[in-house]
């Protein structure tokens, strides 16, 4: 299964999910999590008083994580988490090294 993860360094899971410009995809499967793709996307949390609203962001997110069963975020507002929800895309907040991590969450997915 592809699980997307929000990290700064590449090795633990340690971003804000509004902050982030790209999500790591793995695949987990058998005990193991393969990097298999990298997705760059436009940050969610943009700080642009001009345009409030970002669900166009969002949207391209959820587009660029096509495919995925899950996203992995150290952090994550509640508007997106229901977004992502909505579309079919588990959310999750924790903190820890990415391979790791995968591993236990896949059992549980």
């Amino acid at each position: 299964m592809l699980i997307a993860v929000a990290s700064k360094d590449g090795r633990e899971i340690n971003q804000h999910f509004g902050h982030a410009e790209r999500f790591l995809i793995y695949d987990v499967e058998n005990g193991d999590a393969r990097l298999v793709d990298e997705k760059l996307v436009d940050r969610y949390c943009s700080f642009d008083p001009e345009h409030p609203l970002r669900g166009h962001l969002l949207k391209g997110i959820a587009e660029a994580l096509d495919g995925c069963r899950a996203v992995v975020t150290a952090q994550m507002g509640d508007h997106p988490k229901g977004e992502l929800e909505k579309l079919g895309v588990e959310p999750f907040v924790t903190s820890g090294p990415i391979k790791v991590t995968l591993v236990e969450l896949a059992k549980i997915l």
